[in-house]
């Protein structure tokens, strides 16, 4: 069950204790933080480690030494503070639009959460600056291309952290402007420079794929619930067979997300008139009506899988070296490998694929009069002079076809980088950003089924050949959509119609309804 992140209005960041509802209230609908006094009293020993051990001029990376492959070069105590600010001034390359806010946001709330785990080495007024400006509503300008995902997003975050130094661009208020502008309308005071290991605690990490890819999982997950609902109507429209969900055959079979998937199509199909006067006209209906907890509770057991993996990563530290009190150990190791969130974000990007692949053969189906079981050639009403619903379908099936090639893994390439000292990276955020463009298709290619699916119902209760009466929810969700898309009677411009079906399934607003309906609805 996910709950309702606007329910969700100040959170306690303690390095340990997000989870996704509350990562989304922040990020997206800016909830507001403060920092745990546990998490500043661990920070405190932290830096103070840090200190004492550029202080005796160990050897430890990133604070007495260069990066990546230069590694190998000694940096002298009285540089190590321009080591650390260079770091950023030198990595911030990335190219391409800006990401936008709210995941600029959760970027910032996932390095904050990372520090506050106290072995990063890092002066609390880092976390404090960052929280500061998720309060006030500060956001930096990132571009979104330039990571490999190891060292971490070093490019991503490198542009996230300009503004605190003075410098980049930031919006606020709604306005771009540049980041020291930004940082002294909000009454922020930036920092002058950084000091030794901060360079390294800012940058490394997986804060911008794990912020993309955790609100894509989101999205996901409501757009998974509304394909259910959705699926339901279509069904309805289509006089599909109940038989299909009796719990019997998903119960010997056992897998979780088809037996959820089936529950919830029993619930959606209850008392249905339509319904209940067809399930003598065949035997058994195609697999986009029959398969439907096959297909759906799959993508439903994947999401499961990538919300555990995401709920790890959003409590994770990823930077490095990483230091540890107890024996005053300094350790090089690899947390900002990408690798564990690549491979459920593509993962994640299949999921909604398949989603959207078997809305839009539903979608066919209700368009075509060989296949849509008594409904009228592309659900016109004067077939010839206009052409219905013929070209949503062809729509739907653009994205679906788009979102194959955008389902191609990412995290299966690698190109070595820093004169092969990083010979292997993740791709985890070309993973997640492909995943967000997937979702974004989906939820337009189900927003094209539940119009056309509104449509059939229409058009199934002019034949009236199996009675009026749909379930009180679809009921429901139909006049909702019947107060801003007309029944389609004769062809006009369809856009607009289109749009406000869009706009509905991103909105959170068909689930609410669900939710008032079928209390317990997953």
């Amino acid at each position: 069950m996910i709950m309702n992140p606007t329910a969700i209005k100040h959170v306690v960041v303690d390095g340990h204790s997000l989870t996704l509802e509350s990562f989304v209230a922040i990020a997206r609908y800016n909830a507001t933080v403060e920092l745990a006094p546990s998490a500043l009293e661990a920070m405190k020993k932290s830096r103070a480690l840090a200190e004492k051990i550029a202080a005796e001029g160990r050897v430890a990376y990133g604070i007495t030494t260069g990066f990546g492959e230069f590694q190998k070069v000694a940096v002298p105590k009285e540089m190590s503070n321009q080591l650390s600010t260079n770091l950023i001034l030198s990595h911030c390359t990335a190219a391409g639009e800006p990401y936008a806010d709210e995941i600029v946001r959760g970027m910032m709330l996932l390095r904050a959460n990372a520090l506050c785990g106290g072995v990063s080495g890092v002066r609390p007024i880092l976390v404090e600056m960052l929280l500061e400006m998720l309060n006030k509503g500060v956001t930096p300008v990132v571009p979104q291309k330039g990571s490999l995902g190891s060292s971490g997003d070093l490019a991503p975050l490198a542009h996230m952290t300009l503004p605190m130094l003075g410098k980049g661009e930031a919006m606020y208020e709604g306005v771009k402007m540049p980041g020291a502008e930004a940082m002294a309308k909000a009454g922020i005071k930036t920092l002058d420079t950084l000091v030794s290991k901060e360079g390294l605690g800012m940058t490394n990490g997986t804060c911008a794929m794990t912020s993309v890819g955790a609100l894509a999982l989101y999205d996901t997950i409501c757009a998974a619930q509304l394909g259910d609902v959705i699926a339901s109507m279509s069904f309805e429209g289509l006089t599909g067979l109940r038989n299909a969900f009796d719990p019997r055959i998903h119960q010997v079979r056992g897998q979780k997300g088809q037996m959820l998937v089936a529950a919830n199509m029993r619930k959606l199909l209850d008392g249905s008139e339509i319904l209940d006067n067809c399930q003598k006209d065949r035997v058994q209906d195609a697999y986009a009506l029959r398969c439907i907890p096959q297909l759906h509770g799959a993508c439903r057991d994947a999401l499961d899988y990538v919300r555990e993996k995401v709920e790890i990563e959003l409590n994770a530290v990823t930077d490095n070296p990483l230091m540890f009190l107890d024996d005053e150990a300094v350790i090089s190791g690899g947390n900002f490998h990408g690798e564990p969130m690549a491979l459920p974000f593509d993962f994640l990007g299949i999921a909604a694929s398949e989603l959207a692949d078997a809305s839009e053969r539903r979608t066919e189906r209700m368009v075509n009069p060989a296949l849509s079981n008594g409904l009228t050639a592309f659900l016109t009403t004067e077939a010839g002079v206009n052409s219905g619903f013929m070209i949503v379908q062809y729509a739907a099936a653009s994205m679906v076809s788009e979102n194959k090639i955008y389902a191609h893994p990412a995290s299966v390439d690698s190109i070595p980088s820093s004169a092969n000292q990083e010979d292997i990276v993740s791709m985890g955020t070309t993973a997640a950003r492909k995943a967000k463009m997937i979702l974004q298709n989906t939820q337009d290619v189900l927003a094209d089924e539940l119009m056309t699916a509104c449509q059939a119902i229409d058009i199934r209760r002019r034949l009236n050949t199996h009675g009026q009466g749909m379930t009180p929810l679809h009921e429901a969700l139909y006049q909702h959509v019947r107060e801003k898309v007309a029944f389609y009677e004769i062809d006009r411009e369809i856009w607009p119609d289109i749009r406000a079906v869009e706009a509905m399934i991103r909105s959170g607003e068909l689930l609410d309804i669900v939710k008032e309906y079928i209390p317990d609805f997953e």
